[in-house]
């Protein structure tokens, strides 16, 4: 398989290392300085376009490799408001696409969990939530696009709680999301249910970015020679 990489920072620089490991080749690799060579000619040796930017360009990115035809595979968040025109013109172009706000392997196993504990927790109306992530401070976005996934699931699946929330919050209608910036940490994310009784946690702890560039290398194989929008619950048959 041969990939072009669009980002090359850090995430680029590990997504690099498992896709060789893999027996795939990087053919292209774009960042801040070489942007003119993000052409469709240099785009269309590639099977796979692989998109870790940030919330500023990513929406460009991914519409730029859909029109050049070529399937995608984007971890940029911060960008959600758009993903809908991303959609929809994968649609059109009968392209292939998979976003995730978090391509590691054991964050979508906790999807997994954090929508179950959501599900039997419902009932049980003593019990509040708070929803805890930590990042490096390098991190452009905040709450993380992780965050906001656990956020959304747990909404789905208990009806008092009606919209996520950035901060320390009174009103029992909000879940809260409390954003913490910390060199050198990865990325933790932590599920917190409190009563007066007992409290109950889930945590993931990502102890560096091996992880989230293995997922990306593992969607970038699902995808390619397949046409439609797919998520890292069909890439690993969750």
């Amino acid at each position: 398989m041969n990939v072009a990489l669009i980002g090359y920072g850090k995430m680029g620089r590990a997504i690099e290392e498992i896709a060789a490991r893999r027996g795939h080749q990087v053919v292209l690799k774009i960042d801040e300085y070489n942007l003119a060579d993000y052409t469709q000619e240099n785009i269309r040796k590639a099977d796979v376009v692989i998109e870790f930017t940030g919330p500023h360009s990513a929406f460009e990115n991914v519409k730029r490799a859909l029109e050049f035809d070529v399937p995608v595979v984007c971890g940029s968040t911060g960008w959600l408001d758009r993903l809908e025109e991303v959609k929809k013109l994968c649609e059109r172009r009968k392209g292939s696409f998979i976003y995730a706000s978090n391509f590691s392997v054991g964050v979508n196993i906790f999807f997994e969990v954090n929508k179950k504990l959501a599900a039997l927790i419902a009932p049980h109306k003593d019990y509040d939530i708070q929803i805890t992530e930590i990042h490096h401070t390098a991190k452009k976005d905040a709450p993380s696009g992780t965050a906001i996934t656990i956020a959304e699931q747990i909404l789905e699946n208990i009806n008092r709680k009606k919209a996520w929330v950035n901060h320390i919050s009174d009103n029992p209608w909000e879940l809260e999301i409390i954003s913490e910036r910390i060199d050198p940490t990865p990325g933790i994310h932590k599920v917190k249910y409190s009563s007066a009784i007992d409290d109950i946690e889930i945590i993931h702890t990502a102890h560096n970015r091996n992880g989230f560039a293995l997922g990306a290398v593992l969607a970038a194989e699902y995808i390619t020679g397949k046409k439609g929008i797919f998520s890292m619950k069909e890439v690993l048959n969750l």
